[in-house]
């Protein structure tokens, strides 16, 4: 098994940077990485702080992922997603490297996704992660996580329930389509499993997703119930009425592969829930 006793993380305020920060195994030093000491852009400054901190391993979470926020700014999208990406690559082309990409890198239109089913991104999120994930790959030192839906407590509140928690807050009325499928995931479930890869040292491309296929009502449904003192209302719709940005239909994950390599099985985001009924989500 592997250790480490200098980890870097990046997008450390984000979902999964979080919550690896939380978890982290104890004879790690975690150096926790967030825009505000160290912008990823600046190249420079990356070099010099990576000369200084030697890391042996770098999770890197860091990215704009929002959808809307790529498509606004594709330029910017890719800098941060794929240039900042392959630039820390290359700085750690010598040390164990844990790239976070996405299930969006797939089109939808056949779900569970293993890992060698070819990508097709339909949009710019997707389109920068893949482009990511191609100058990642060719070191055999390094490994990719398609991670899907994930969902938790996050200090920037930008998880999917979090944004669900605020138009809810707002006396919002958010839609869930019927006919929409993820793999859904709870941060801490997905920290535990990327700290058991990194021990493991294996490397290559994984799917990390939960163990169950959901559509987006139904995980709507799942948030909901959380929360009753949200009073919580949605709408059901389907994919054949939406008119706007395209949308991938089915993006579920087939986890097998990352599954034989963990000490536990990966839960249904319903039986996780059920399972951890103070864990914020």
């Amino acid at each position: 098994m592997n250790t480490y006793t200098r980890v870097w993380i990046t997008g450390a305020k984000g979902l999964i940077g979080y919550r690896l920060c939380q978890t982290a195994p104890e004879m790690s030093r975690v150096i926790a990485l967030t825009r505000e000491n160290l912008d990823l852009t600046d190249f420079a400054a990356v070099e010099r702080q990576f000369a200084q901190d030697r890391p042996d391993l770098i999770i890197h979470c860091a990215a704009m992922s929002r959808s809307p926020e790529c498509t606004d700014n594709v330029l910017g999208a890719f800098r941060i997603n794929h240039k900042a990406t392959v630039f820390l690559a290359q700085l750690a082309r010598d040390v164990n490297f844990i790239f976070f990409s996405t299930d969006q890198v797939f089109d939808g239109a056949k779900g569970s996704y293993v890992e060698s089913d070819s990508p097709n991104p339909l949009g710019i999120y997707g389109a920068t992660k893949l482009a990511a994930e191609k100058d990642i790959a060719k070191n055999p030192r390094h490994t990719i996580i398609r991670l899907a839906l994930c969902g938790g407590c996050s200090l920037r509140k930008t998880a999917f329930n979090e944004e669900l928690h605020k138009v809810w807050s707002e006396q919002g009325v958010p839609k869930f389509f019927m006919d929409e499928y993820r793999t859904p995931i709870a941060a801490p479930v997905a920290a535990r499993a990327v700290w058991e890869l990194a021990a493991s040292g294996a490397t290559g491309i994984y799917h990390l997703g939960g163990s169950k296929r959901m559509s987006r009502l139904e995980i709507g449904k799942l948030v909901a119930a959380r929360h009753p003192e949200l009073d919580p209302h949605f709408l059901a719709g389907s994919l054949r009425d939406y008119h706007g940005a395209p949308r991938a239909p089915d993006t579920s994950l087939c986890c097998d592969k990352i599954q034989k390599l963990l000490s536990f099985p990966l839960p249904g985001l319903d039986d996780w829930l059920r399972d951890n009924p103070l864990e914020p989500f």
